[in-house]
């Protein structure tokens, strides 16, 4: 079942799996798919016949469709929310954490789960890639995403904007620094404006995930400093880090670095490999997503 607010993205996906289906002679009914709001999902998760249910969305609705399934026993894959980080080393290719950092916060207006909300900077190098961002910020076209050279395209919903605006009160109101945007645009579509905060990693917003390009930018002393305010959110789906050193690197993807599903060395915390387990750990869900992990979890074992 597709988001109730893309009836026509459920449709099309539908077609062009029935038509991959049909074409290797498997009926194309074998994917089925369904239009309709919250009411379809809980049946799909009430209903014994349907042995695992996979559900991407809010760590929020995840908890009731995990609840809901583990009550009659059935298996539960969950994709949920992400509050990712880039953390940049003093060693590290600034311009290439900035054009990482910019397509990771930015690009599809913030609305991914990947989506790089956290930005860590050690101290050394803190103001120099906060300008460098602050001038790139500048330059991003805003508008219709099927234009060339957009990079910004509107939120979702009304629903969206009004949720960004809210959580631009409560930045400010936990003492965050708004260092550019913050703004709605008023125009046809729900456009805001690419945000840069500065605030503590302490901070309770800091915890949650804002659906929109809000991108905090925060302070460090340590690689240990840092990694402990990489994994002091509840979610864990993806992380990064931009260093060149082979001994932060190996930190960082050890047992006590990064405490996510998604560990990156020098590319941004968006994107995935199709052929790898896609997915996080806390309130992400512990689910994955393509690789060996997920088709695993769509079988059953028996032992004979």
């Amino acid at each position: 079942k597709g988001a109730p607010t893309t009836p026509l993205v459920t449709i099309a996906t539908t077609k062009l799996v029935a038509e991959v289906l049909e074409k290797n002679n498997l009926p194309g009914a074998i994917f089925t798919s369904f239009c309709g709001g919250a009411e379809i999902g809980e049946a799909i998760a009430k209903d014994r016949r349907i042995n695992l249910v996979s559900f991407t969305g809010s760590s929020k609705v995840g908890v009731k469709v995990q609840q809901t399934v583990n009550e009659r026993f059935g298996k539960c894959l969950l994709e949920l929310s992400g509050n990712n980080a880039i953390i940049v080393m003093d060693d590290a290719d600034i311009k290439l954490a900035v054009r990482s950092v910019l397509f990771a916060a930015v690009g599809t207006a913030g609305q991914r789960c990947t989506t790089c909300r956290r930005l860590l900077l050690h101290e050394s190098i803190y103001q120099t890639v906060v300008d460098q961002l602050l001038d790139v910020y500048k330059q991003v076209k805003i508008g219709d995403p099927l234009a060339k050279g957009t990079l910004l395209g509107p939120l979702h919903t009304s629903s969206s904007r009004k949720n960004f605006e809210k959580g631009i009160e409560i930045i400010k109101s936990q003492g965050g620094k708004i260092l550019t945007g913050g703004g709605i645009i008023e125009s046809e579509g729900n456009f805001v404006q690419p945000t840069i905060v500065e605030i503590s990693p302490d901070a309770n917003v800091v915890k949650e995930e804002l659906f929109a390009p809000v991108l905090y930018v925060m302070k460090f002393k340590t690689l240990k400093e840092a990694i402990e305010i990489n994994n002091s959110v509840p979610q864990g789906l993806s992380s990064s880090i931009f260093t060149s050193k082979p001994e932060f690197i190996f930190k960082w993807i050890g047992p006590q670095g990064s405490d996510t599903g998604i560990v990156n060395v020098n590319i941004p915390t968006n994107g995935a490999e199709i052929g790898g387990a896609f997915g996080g750990e806390k309130a992400t869900g512990g689910g994955r997503e393509a690789g060996s992990d997920s088709w695993k979890q769509y079988m059953r074992r028996s032992t004979w």
